[in-house]
């Protein structure tokens, strides 16, 4: 039996049927799907600690299980002392199943053990179905060693989805069990 990641079988068992039902989609093709989770982590200080990236890359390659890679200045900023070509930060895309245990991982495991947490924000979404929201410690993923860690950097999650709005979207991510705040 081929093993299939426990999110990506309650996609399909429980979510698909609530939003069918809940948007009145005549077809399960209609309803929304993850298509891609993308991380990302801004490395200002790369610029004058080379190391800084070298651990950064190590830290998001734990996270999310594979390799991460640097991503380059654009333009020089002489402002910044900022060449052209520089590292400046490193980034990683999850598709298939790396996506659904990635995810599985971040709403059981990471999100709770943020101080203080009230719940995710619902205004990271960009009007076209995908939602971006931002964490400030990367110490929260149980991968990254606290003593081994030489900076503590926040780092982006986008959840791309095909939905076509943002309600449809805020709905799908619901019935993943992100814990979004309540509304007052």
């Amino acid at each position: 039996m081929k093993y299939v990641p426990r999110l990506k079988e309650k996609y399909d068992k429980e979510v698909v049927p609530e939003l069918q039902k809940q948007f009145n989609y005549k077809s399960c093709m209609q309803v929304p799907r993850l298509m891609k989770v993308c991380l990302n982590q801004g490395v200002g200080g790369a610029i004058t600690d080379k190391k800084l990236i070298d651990a950064s890359l190590s830290e998001l390659t734990m996270i999310a299980g594979q390799k991460a890679v640097a991503t380059k200045s654009k333009k020089d900023i002489s402002n910044f002392k900022l060449r052209k070509g520089m590292p400046v930060g490193v980034r990683v895309t999850l598709r298939g199943e790396k996506m659904y245990e990635f995810l599985d991982r971040l709403i059981s495991i990471a999100i709770p053990r943020i101080r203080d947490f009230r719940g995710i924000n619902d205004k990271g979404f960009d009007g076209r179905g995908n939602y971006t929201l931002g964490i400030t410690e990367q110490i929260i993923f149980p991968e990254i060693n606290i003593d081994k860690v030489a900076k503590i950097n926040g780092l982006d999650i986008t959840l791309v989805t095909n939905a076509k709005t943002d309600k449809e979207c805020l709905a799908l991510l619901k019935e993943f069990g992100l814990p979004f705040k309540k509304q007052q």
